[in-house]
């Protein structure tokens, strides 16, 4: 396809669906203004999902709207306007802003240097400052749709006033945009926020936005997770540390986020000290390193803990679990001297692959490298970013490098695992940091009797235990292994005749550390048995007076339906084994 750029040259990249969605979201703009001539233009990019536009209305915009707008963006693109662009001198380009009452474009070029050529699209009377680039004429938009309406702060400051935020996306074809929309409405259905109301997990409260609440079937979700999490780096040669939650300024200013992180913090004064509540682990455990002499016998040292952090996050960008403003880090931090860096980062690479596998999620790694904002000399980044360069390589995984996304302390390693509907999420991270442990003067008694510093790993697996939740949640459409299930088995008495043998056959799968419930209400099976689908229970047993009687069970599994009559004591074994091998047989 061939693309204008804001130079007026023309360029032919194969399907380049960036400038496509930069195009459409100059078709919505164009549409808002023919029927809401009121309205003020903010900004309008492309984005990985499709585009969005900021508007300034007066109350703002309703679904009705949005069926209304794209009528109007179908008759922009059937009258096929070629889109042109030209540049104008920065204060040519002001007034210009001015003259069309455009307040917003008018504080973005403001903010340009004095000297800068800024580029205009054009297309009919529409006309827009963009960078670019666009497709060249509006009839090479084939297929797109309005999909939603947000609250967005004028540049994502709360400070701001709250603006219109339309979404949509655009594809090349029908076909895909069909696949697509398709996929949106199962992602409505698997909402983790929907789900986790509906299954008593979790809830945020007015009292504490971005703070969850979780509930008994959360928590039970939550600790089994975490079990799991201590099993597993008990078997690696893990230790388990827990550091306080607030600690001085001092401590913040050492490890460099008094600097580089305060407007992520949340801070107090204590007997005239300022204090911070930790937005990471890591201080607190160069703190439990530093407290007694090591060894190179000692090393590797491998400290895991799980912390609970706070972040202060815009209320706009609040979601759900997925961004919240506490949540619990499965951090571990590695001390160990440098010859043993290959060999650790394979380690952690080799815990992240079996979890995620676990999970049933496919993933794709990212090396991210140096910052601007960042500690340290050249030649300790370069040894660090080759370190996890090397482990990689020497693995064989395929990674994409990510120039200048590093921690400020250190390049890393993220992985960008998949879910069942083909969405990715940020989870996992490796992080290799010279910086930390010179700042806060970690030493190790060397082979040679002479005193060295340790070289550090941060990493977690899970990420945030809450976003990893709401992340299975929607992966499993609530419908979660039955070793991760908060409720494994629901007993289910036909009537009240065989309710004495349904209690028996409920205390006996408690005993053995089964999570049951029994549906004792004076209701039809029918009804039971469904409630208990709702619920996403895995296996339902279904007790009559056939079943009192026969001293067997009638099982029903929530996703293969009726498996018949069974023994109680073959179910144990065979819901045990599911449990403890994780249903990995």
């Amino acid at each position: 396809m061939k693309i204008l750029l804001s130079d007026g040259n023309i360029q032919e990249i194969e399907n380049d669906i960036s400038a496509l969605r930069h195009t459409c979201s100059h078709v919505l703009a164009q549409a808002v203004k023919r029927l809401y001539p009121e309205t003020k233009l903010a900004i309008g990019p492309s984005i990985d999902s499709g585009f969005y536009y900021d508007f300034d209305r007066d109350g703002g915009f309703t679904a009705e709207d949005l069926d209304a707008i794209e009528v109007e963006m179908k008759k922009i693109i059937k009258e096929n306007l070629k889109l042109t662009t030209y540049t104008k001198p920065r204060a040519e380009a002001i007034e210009f802003m001015k003259s069309k009452d455009e307040p917003y474009k008018v504080e973005l070029i403001e903010d340009l240097p004095e000297d800068a050529q800024i580029s205009f699209y054009e297309q009919g009377e529409f006309v827009d400052l963009c960078a670019g680039p666009h497709i060249l004429y509006t009839k090479g938009i084939k297929a797109f749709k309005l999909t939603s309406i947000a609250g967005a702060y004028w540049r994502g400051n709360e400070k701001n006033k709250m603006l219109t935020r339309i979404y949509g996306t655009a594809f090349f074809s029908k076909d895909e945009l069909s696949d697509y929309l398709t996929v949106l409405e199962e992602a409505k259905k698997r909402d983790h926020r929907k789900l986790g109301k509906e299954l008593g997990l979790f809830t945020i409260m007015n009292e504490g936005p971005g703070f969850p609440f979780f509930l008994p079937n959360g928590m039970i979700l939550k600790n089994t997770l975490i079990d799991y999490w201590r099993q597993l780096h008990t078997r690696e040669g893990y230790v388990e540390i827990s550091t306080p939650m607030m600690l001085n300024r001092e401590l913040w200013e050492t490890s460099g986020h008094w600097d580089h992180y305060k407007e992520n913090m949340y801070t107090t004064v204590i007997d005239e000290t300022d204090f911070a509540v930790k937005p990471m682990n890591c201080p607190g455990g160069l703190l439990v390193y530093k407290n007694e002499p090591h060894s190179y016998r000692d090393l590797p040292m491998r400290v895991g803990e799980l912390g609970l952090v706070h972040r202060h996050e815009k209320s706009g960008q609040l979601h759900g679990l997925m961004r919240v403003r506490c949540f619990t880090q499965d951090d571990a931090h590695i001390f160990m001297t440098p010859e043993q860096i290959p060999s650790e980062i394979k380690g952690v690479i080799s815990i992240i692959d079996e979890v995620y596998n676990l999970f049933g999620f496919k993933y794709h790694v990212e090396l991210s490298t140096r910052p601007e904002d960042s500690m340290g000399s050249d030649e300790d980044w370069e040894i660090a970013t080759q370190g996890l360069k090397s482990a990689l390589d020497d693995l064989g995984l395929d990674y994409i490098v990510n120039e200048g996304d590093g921690a400020f302390y250190g390049p890393k390693i993220d992985f960008h695992l998949e879910d069942s509907l083909g969405r990715t999420w940020q989870c996992g991270t490796i992080q290799l940091d010279f910086q930390l442990p010179m700042r806060f003067n970690l030493e190790y008694t060397g082979e040679d009797g002479e005193k060295h510093q340790p070289i550090m790993i941060h990493r977690v697996v899970f990420g945030s235990i809450e976003r990893f939740i709401g992340i299975i949640t929607e992966h499993f459409a609530g419908k979660f292994p039955t070793w991760l299930s908060p409720v494994q088995v629901s007993v289910l008495p036909v009537s009240e005749k065989s309710f004495d043998y349904s209690k028996s056959v409920y205390d006996k799968l408690k005993a053995v550390g089964i999570r049951v419930n029994i549906d004792s209400r004076d209701e039809k099976i029918g009804y039971k048995i469904r409630e208990a689908q709702l619920k996403k229970v895995p296996y339902m047993l279904i007790l009559g007076e056939n079943e009192s009687s026969n001293g067997n069970i009638s099982v029903r599994s929530r996703d293969k339906g009726d498996l018949g009559a069974s023994t109680l004591d073959d179910f144990i074994v065979s819901i045990k084994n599911e449990i403890e091998t994780k249903g990995q047989n």
